[in-house]
C-alpha cells in the first residue's frame, strides 16, 4: 500500500495524476485513513492534522500525486428573487450552523426536508440536484457542523438565539 503524508492544493500542482480518489464532503475531512482510489488502488493518508481535501487537491505519494475529486451528493439549490433575499436566507442557514456553499445566484446545502421547507416558507425556490458539495470553510473550520472547534479552549461559553424558538450553548 502506498502512503501519502502531504497535500498539495489544486493551485500548487499540475500535470498528470497517478490516480484519482472520489470522496463525498464528509470523507474529504481526514487525518489518517485508508482510501480506495477510483482504480481500486489503496493509499494510506497519514497527515499531521485533520485537513479538508478539496476538489483538485493532490495526495503526495512516493509514486506520484493522487488527485482528489468531489463526489456528487444530493443537494438543495436555493434561489431567490434578488440578492438581499438570498442574503436573508444565508443568514438563516448560517444561524443554524449548516455547511453552505455560496454562489453568485444561489446557495447550496445538503438536502434536508426541514430546512428546505423553512426556506420555501421564506419565499425561496428550491431545486434538488446532484452535484459535488464544497461549502465555505467558515471562521472556525471547514464548513463543519456542531461540534466545531474554535482552535483550542478560548475560555468562554456563549449562547445565542438561533431563530427557531430556542437557544443553544457552545461549551468550549
Amino acid at each position: 500500500m502506498i502512503q501519502a503524508n502531504e497535500i498539495k492544493t489544486a493551485d500548487d500542482w499540475s500535470g498528470v495524476a497517478l490516480d484519482t480518489v472520489t470522496l463525498d464532503f464528509d470523507a474529504r475531512f481526514r487525518r489518517r485513513v485508508v482510501l480506495t482510489c477510483d482504480s481500486g488502488r489503496k493509499v494510506l493518508l497519514d497527515l499531521a492534522e485533520t485537513t479538508v481535501l478539496n476538489e483538485g487537491d493532490g495526495l503526495v505519494t512516493g509514486e506520484g500525486i493522487i488527485k482528489v475529486k468531489a463526489a456528487p451528493e444530493k443537494l438543495a439549490e436555493i434561489r431567490t428573487k434578488d440578492a438581499p433575499h438570498l442574503m436573508r436566507i444565508a443568514w438563516h442557514l448560517g444561524n443554524r450552523h449548516l455547511p453552505t456553499e455560496l454562489h453568485d445566484d444561489c446557495i447550496r446545502i445538503r438536502d434536508d426536508h426541514v430546512i428546505v421547507d423553512m426556506v420555501k416558507k421564506l419565499g425561496a425556490e428550491v431545486e434538488i440536484i446532484d452535484a459535488p458539495f464544497n461549502p465555505e470553510g467558515g471562521a472556525y473550520g471547514h464548513g463543519r457542523t456542531h461540534g466545531h472547534s474554535h482552535g483550542g479552549d478560548l475560555g468562554h461559553d456563549h449562547s445565542h438565539d438561533d431563530g427557531h424558538g430556542h437557544t443553544h450553548d457552545h461549551h468550549h
